[in-house]
């Protein structure tokens, strides 16, 4: 039958507009929307006339615009096409759509009719699964436990997490959906002898078997086995736990099969699994085998609230799981029985909001560190003891100060320190006691138990604890003695002292004891190895105590030498200043004799060598002048004496001021008396030599002395710019008086040596060793 285009018209609008999914029709040049049916008008919330006055692309969300628009510029204009895309509706929800494209003439227009099918629900559907799946690969792949997912019709391996990959040494192309469970065991027997006894019992624990690694070595494991559903298929969970190191040394049996236990019977961790309102979704085994609670437990109630009952203390724990970090942090949980258990917890933050509580029970490192936390205060105890104990170097002091410190230590009622004399007769030395007990201290005590032995025989070899006086095996008098003060248990440690450093040994100088008047009492180890530590720094600030008394007394002894020595010492210096004094003076009278001789004479010659005596003479008398004047009587600055030695001459020689300038660089150098003087006397020589011959008719010139300190040496250099000392002159062994007394002087007197150099006048180097005053 035949239909005009009328008919046809009328039939496409009627299927067009009737249609209950949405479709429309636009313009392929402009995209511009020609004509849509009801079911779009209904479904995307525009009118008829607002989607008229739209195009397609003003239905898309913003970012897939431009690929919207790449794609179309792709795909041939007159060709069908099927995709899938997000539209947006009028209430601005996103919804998932698979699109059919017809192209068609509508009208004038080259135009594409669109059947537009809403796949929203089957997009959350496959989203819900891509993050069940991912959710899936997180927790598997976070157990360190290799299992493996197989299919139960022909062993085909469906999943193998990393763990298994790495056991194996496959790779996970090569593994998973290519090779069969059966494949992985060496030997055929056992995968029979296992599936038999699976098929049995639809389960298997802890069966030992030999697996095949990728490189064609084999191991011993242990498997787990269990049916179920996974991808919708029936499987089989296979979970394997090397145990190649157990088989092959024997010793680690015991630990192995305990690891075993732990991995098969049960993850050794509490797994929990919170939605995103933080209920209870899911727990394993070692959850409710730790805290004793079931998992049916709450469904009707707050898990949160059951855990942690202290409203202040479950929002801080709610604060913590909800920050999600990757790490440890340490809780009070309350377990079913009431009991509060220590664990530790960490959460692991999934894409989908859930969170993952890990935790473990941490109850005995929490008494381990419970145990360190107490020997550390004790041992804090015991360095503040010491340190109180140490802190006086007397004696009373030392022992007042341990006997208080150790009873707020123990916490006793009395605590005294006993002491021996020669003859084995004790006195109590300082004693500590709680108000209301009898006080010792002071009390004459007749004591004849240490002096017939028995208390020695007690207390000289160990230290001892007694609970109770009446059954330690005490004698008659001494329990006699301990009922006087009230006493019913006792801590006793003997006080050792060493004899000397040159014979080791020691020997019992007194006692500690503590003393419980109020009930008998028994005493821990640690307060019994307490009190013998105290007793050992006890001993050593006794004998400190007694080496200060014996240093203070030789101190003493000392400084009343000393006052002796200074004072003798003081009379000496007197004595040799009085000496100098004196010498100087007489040097003196002898200068001004020559000086009167010479007055009386004609002949220049011999007036010349009484002035050069003369000379000689004032420097040696400028030496004792210098030591009767100085603080250190024995040692010469020769820097002063130098100079004015210098200048002295300079006077004798009556040098006009101007004609010869004298220059110096002399270092702060000490010399003793005999050293002083020879070099007095070289420089007296030396200087009225350059200032005799070296510049003839009043010629100018410069005379320097330079004198320095290297290492142990002194280096002294006398220089004139004169004329110099002819060149054929042997000055070593010439007839003048002068340079053979300056010869003899360095090298005999100060055991040294001297050089001269002719260079634009006379240069004479003296080196020799400086000599202390006791050298």
């Amino acid at each position: 039958m035949l239909f005009s285009e009328n008919e046809s018209q009328r039939s496409f609008n009627l299927l067009f507009s009737k249609n209950p999914n949405p479709m429309w029709v636009y313009n392929q040049n402009n995209l511009q929307f020609l004509d849509v049916n009801e079911a779009a008008v209904v479904h995307y919330g525009y009118s008829r006339e607002e989607f008229l006055q739209m195009r397609i692309t003003d239905i898309r969300p913003l970012e897939d615009v431009p690929i919207f628009l790449e794609y179309l510029a792709q795909n041939d204009s007159n060709s069908d096409f099927t995709a899938q895309w997000r539209h947006r509706r009028k209430d601005r929800q996103i919804i998932d759509v698979e699109l059919f494209t017809q192209t068609i003439n509508y009208g004038s227009y080259k135009a594409r009719l669109v059947h537009i099918r809403d796949i929203t629900e089957h997009k959350q559907i496959e989203r819900t699964l891509q993050e069940s799946e991912a959710r899936f690969r997180v927790i598997s792949e976070a157990i360190p436990v290799p299992f493996i997912i197989s299919r139960v019709s022909d062993g085909l391996i469906l999943y193998a997490n990393t763990e298994s990959l790495k056991t194996f040494h496959f790779s996970p192309e090569y593994l998973v959906n290519r090779k069969k469970l059966g494949d992985l065991y060496h030997n055929l027997a056992d995968l029979e002898a296992l599936l038999k006894i699976f098929n049995q019992q639809g389960f298997i624990h802890n069966y030992e078997l030999q697996l095949n690694r990728a490189n064609g070595t084999h191991f011993w494991a242990i498997a787990s086995l269990q049916y179920l559903v996974f991808h919708n298929e029936s499987a089989i969970l296979t979970v394997f736990n090397d145990i190649n190191d157990r088989k092959n040394a024997e010793t680690k049996l015991q630990e192995q099969n305990e690891l075993l236990r732990i991995i098969f019977e049960s993850i050794p961790l509490m797994i929990a699994l919170f939605n995103t309102n933080g209920q209870l979704q899911w727990v394993n085994q070692e959850w409710e085998s730790i805290l004793g609670w079931k998992f049916q437990d709450f469904q009707t109630r707050d898990v949160l609230e059951a855990l942690y009952p202290n409203p202040d203390y479950r929002q801080y724990v709610i604060n913590f799981i909800q920050s999600a970090q990757r790490n440890w942090s340490d809780f009070k949980t309350q377990m079913r029985d009431g009991r509060l258990l220590d664990t530790s917890w960490t959460n692991v933050y999934l894409s989908n909001g859930q969170i993952i509580g890990i935790g473990q029970d941490i109850t005995e490192r929490k008494q381990t560190e419970l145990a360190l936390k107490a020997q550390a205060e004790r041992e804090q105890l015991m360095r503040t003891v010491a340190q109180r104990i140490r802190q006086s170097l007397n004696l009373q002091d030392i022992l007042n100060a341990t006997v208080r410190e150790v009873r707020d230590l123990l916490g006793a009622d009395r605590v005294i320190v006993y002491q021996f004399d020669s003859e084995m007769i004790g006195t109590i030395m300082a004693e500590s006691v709680e108000p209301g007990w009898r006080v010792s201290l002071g009390v004459e005590i007749h004591d004849t138990c240490f002096q017939t032995g028995t208390g020695i025989e007690c207390y000289q070899i160990r230290k001892r604890a007694i609970a109770n006086i009446y059954e330690a095996g005490l004698t008659d008098c001494h329990i006699r003695l301990l009922e006087q003060f009230q006493v019913k248990a006792n801590l006793v440690v003997p006080i050792l002292l060493e004899v000397s450093s040159q014979n080791p040994g020691s020997h019992i100088w007194g006692l500690l004891i503590a003393h419980q008047c109020s009930d008998f009492r028994e005493w821990e180890e640690n307060q019994l190895d307490l009190l013998d530590q105290v007793t050992v720094q006890l001993a050593i600030a006794i004998q400190q105590s007694s080496i200060l008394e014996q240093v203070q007394t030789e101190l003493v002894q000392r400084q009343k030498a000393q006052v002796k020595l200074k004072n003798a010492l003081a009379e000496k210096e007197v004595l040799l200043k009085e000496v100098h004094h004196r010498v100087k003076n007489n040097l003196q009278i002898v200068s001004s004799l020559l000086q009167l001789q010479s007055q009386t004479l004609k002949d220049p010659e011999i007036i010349k060598v009484l002035r050069e005596s003369q000379n000689r003479i004032e420097s040696i008398s400028l030496i004792h002048k210098n030591l009767y004047i100085s603080a250190n009587i024995g040692q010469i600055d020769v820097a002063d004496y130098i100079s004015n030695l210098a200048a002295s001459l300079l006077i004798s020689y009556q040098i006009h001021p101007g004609k010869i300038a004298l220059e110096t660089d002399i270092d702060s150098v000490s010399l003793n008396v005999d050293q002083a003087i020879a070099c007095g006397l070289v420089i007296n020589e030396l200087i009225s030599n350059a200032l005799k011959h070296a510049f003839p008719n009043q010629q100018p010139g410069t005379i320097s002395i330079v004198l320095h300190n290297v290492g142990n040496n002194i280096e002294m250099t006398i220089r004139d710019n004169g004329i110099g000392l002819p060149d054929n002159l042997d000055w070593r062994n010439t007839d003048s008086l002068g340079l053979s007394l300056v010869y003899d002087l360095v090298t005999e007197q100060l055991e040294g040596d001297i050089n001269l150099e002719r260079d634009r006048g006379t240069v004479f180097k003296i080196k020799f060793t400086q000599l202390t005053l006791h050298q």
